[in-house]
């Protein structure tokens, strides 16, 4: 239901980047390059988290550990290339929210988008202390598998998006 709804508001934000790219004042925006290597870091990201649910439901404790520490990390290295390039946007093109074009779009979007994934990074953050405080015997892996699938939508959101900034914008 929630994911559901994510899926709704974006798909009415890109369609009013669509519509309101067709105005005479647009102006659009060049994708940083650095974008791509935070897409590799969150695709990296879905691998591990993916590899750490299959640890935990086979109790693999240090492993489970490990690779949950590892996806944090990368989601953190996303996070950091992700304001990296909105430095590269508002510095080198002279991108802001104000005026007209895709800044506002991209701005808007990509924010939205940096909510959601904050959201993961802190579930990141709270299965990695879990994974080394808590001593539970309690093995339920429903936890593990809500914060994988939730971290594997956002990234197949950024996917989207970034695809979308690439051929539309």
């Amino acid at each position: 239901m929630v994911i559901g709804s994510i899926v709704m508001m974006f798909a009415g934000l890109t369609s009013a980047f669509i519509v309101k790219s067709n105005q005479s004042t647009w102006v659009p925006v060049a994708v940083p390059k650095i974008f791509w290597g935070s897409t590799a870091a969150i695709l990296l990201s879905s691998l591990t988290i993916q590899l750490a649910l299959r640890s935990f439901k086979q109790r693999f404790m240090q492993q489970y550990r490990m690779l949950v520490g590892l996806t944090l990390i990368l989601g953190i290295a996303f996070v950091l290339m992700q304001w990296l390039g909105f430095q590269q946007l508002w510095n080198d093109q002279g991108i802001t929210f104000k005026g007209g074009g895709a800044g506002q779009f991209l701005y808007v979007i990509f924010g939205l988008h940096a909510l959601h994934v904050a959201g993961g990074v802190i579930a990141l953050v709270v299965m990695f202390v879990k994974a080394f405080i808590g001593r539970s015997k309690n093995y339920s892996s429903v936890p593990v598998e809500v914060a994988a699938t939730y971290w594997h939508f956002v990234d197949l959101l950024w996917l989207y998006l970034l695809v979308f900034f690439v051929l539309i914008g």
